[in-house]
């Protein structure tokens, strides 16, 4: 029994060998992939993941002379009190609604507009639409409300001018509470929808012509074509990119909103990121801001998990 005890014990010294001996060949072999992956790292590590132990300030009465150590311990009082106030439950339905109209209607934008500019057989056209619907994107939210208040203004507006042509009367758009998320969800549809048109032409491009060569054969016409063979072999990319989404989905973004609310449409407008900012910068409440944030990240996680978990079950796609 002795000997077959220290048999085995050196078979696995060998095994953790081999292994620690096959992990520094695979480093040295990819070490300049490694390097270059450092600076991503260090990133990481520096702004995303150090910055995460500030986090424990939602369990404490947080003051900045007192420091992390100084500062008294409460547990979960803020956690109550963001869920006991007023204000919280409106603007996280604020955000929940915002959040839900965003993935029904902004997610399949790019997608839809992919579809499009991949049917298009003139090849300078194409490209040229592709960069007329990109550029919105590199403007900043300052520039892209600048433009909508414009267009949407009651009195020298664009959209009111076409109103009053057809009979109506013209619409106050930034002042009346009932349209800011309209204006929110449809700003951001002509921002972004371009931009993220590129990975669903990358994977578009990927496709075997193969497929559509066939099917043509058997008598597919575009549309049969669009259904039983792009629409599948995009579902990989489809699904990995809607995780990602649902992943932020209370994260709506604050100045993407900030710059449009005002005092006549706030009541609709206002989300968890614009509150955080009121609350915890201008109202100095750093301590419950970071439990509404945590709060934020918890459910962003929840969906992130549900979500991979429904994926990989139904389409056997995930992102783990």
């Amino acid at each position: 029994m002795a000997v077959n005890a220290q048999a085995v014990k050196k078979m696995n010294q060998r095994s953790q060998a081999r292994k620690g001996s096959s992990f520094l060949r695979t480093f040295w072999k990819y070490k300049a992939l490694y390097l270059i992956s450092l600076p991503g790292i260090l990133y990481f590590i520096v702004f995303k993941y150090v910055p995460l132990l500030g986090s424990v300030i939602a369990f404490q009465d947080y003051n900045i002379f007192d420091g992390f150590k100084g500062s008294e311990w409460v547990g979960f009082e803020h956690f109550t009190r963001m869920f006991a106030h007023y204000d919280f439950l409106k603007i996280l339905k604020n955000t929940i609604l915002i959040g839900i109209y965003d993935l029904v209607l902004a997610f399949p934008a790019p997608i839809i507009l992919a579809l499009l500019l991949n049917e298009l057989r003139v090849v300078v056209y194409k490209r040229l639409l592709q960069t007329v619907v990109y550029m919105p994107h590199f403007l900043s939210w300052v520039i892209v409300s600048g433009i909508a208040i414009g267009i949407l203004s009651p009195s020298t507006g664009a959209l009111n001018h076409f109103i009053t042509w057809l009979g109506f009367e013209p619409i106050y758009f930034m002042g009346e509470e009932s349209w800011i998320r309209t204006v929110l969800i449809s700003s951001g549809i002509w921002r972004d929808s371009g931009y993220g048109t590129i990975i669903y032409l990358a994977a578009l491009a990927g496709i075997n012509p193969d497929l559509y060569e066939a099917s043509e054969v058997d008598g597919a016409n575009r549309w049969r074509q669009t259904i039983s063979i792009t629409l599948p072999s995009l579902l990989p990319t489809i699904m990995i990119l809607f995780l990602l989404h649902i992943g932020k989905f209370l994260d709506f973004g604050f100045e993407r909103v900030y710059v449009f609310l005002n005092p006549l449409n706030k009541e609709n407008g206002e989300i968890l990121d614009t509150y955080i900012y009121t609350a915890g910068l201008l109202g100095q409440q750093f301590s419950y801001t970071t439990a509404i944030g945590l709060f934020k990240a918890l459910v962003g996680v929840i969906f992130i998990v549900t979500g991979n978990m429904l994926s990989k079950k139904t389409t056997g796609e995930s992102l783990y």
